[in-house]
């Protein structure tokens, strides 16, 4: 590949970190930088969560169960219409054979898959209690979840953290590894097209010691309330 995801993802949009800092990448075959990332600052964190937090309110966490499965399973077709690209960038980006990053790209995607299909089983129970009680539990999302991610298997864990905080109506901040954020960045776009509110899921990604809206964070964790 030439081109790589090299901006932060948020609010539906790409943009340079506000400090204007960039995180160069190395791929292991080589031992040589092929690329550079934007590196997030506290400030493109807090921005990541506000945006979040304004998707959740404005209709995500109250979307029709059936719509937000039709958006999940829309995820997962497009990351299977992308399984080449993002193999290939997870090949590059970690050294993964090809093989093993084209088979946990279709894993991602039945992720996906699985949890839009659970999103009409997520019920509350009723209890029983003595004559003349009501007794009953309901299951509401929380609103912004912050989703960090390792580098060993960088795209599987991002869809299992993801996956199911969006199909239970929470929006995510997504902190991929410092090492391994060239899928997750392009998971927050493909999430965006297959119909993901902007502030959905987002991507922000940083230096070494940084914590998805979609999110790479940065050294310091979002000081926001919201999360």
């Amino acid at each position: 590949m030439n081109q790589f995801p090299t901006q932060l993802f948020v609010d539906g949009v790409h943009r340079d970190g506000s400090t204007g800092a960039r995180t160069p990448l190395i791929n292991p075959a080589t031992e040589e930088v092929f690329t550079e990332v934007a590196a997030a600052s506290p400030a493109d964190a807090n921005a990541a969560v506000e945006s979040a937090q304004r998707a959740w309110e404005d209709g995500w966490c109250n979307l029709a169960p059936g719509k937000r499965a039709e958006i999940l399973f829309n995820i997962a077709r497009v990351l299977r219409e992308h399984l080449e690209e993002l193999a290939q960038l997870e090949c590059a980006n970690i050294g993964k054979p090809i093989s093993d990053a084209r088979d946990e790209i279709g894993l991602g995607a039945r992720v996906f898959e699985y949890y839009a299909g659970a999103i009409g089983k997520f019920c509350g129970q009723t209890i029983p209690v003595a004559r003349g009680g009501l007794d009953f539990t309901l299951r509401e999302p929380m609103g912004v979840v912050a989703a960090i991610v390792p580098w060993n298997f960088p795209f599987p864990i991002a869809c299992w953290k993801a996956a199911p905080a969006l199909a239970a109506g929470n929006c995510v901040v997504l902190k991929p590894a410092s090492l391994s954020p060239l899928t997750a960045l392009r998971l927050g776009e493909l999430a965006h097209a297959a119909g993901l509110p902007p502030g959905g899921a987002e991507n922000g990604r940083n230096r070494p010691l940084k914590p998805p809206d979609w999110a790479r964070m940065p050294p310091a964790t979002p000081d926001s309330p919201e999360v």
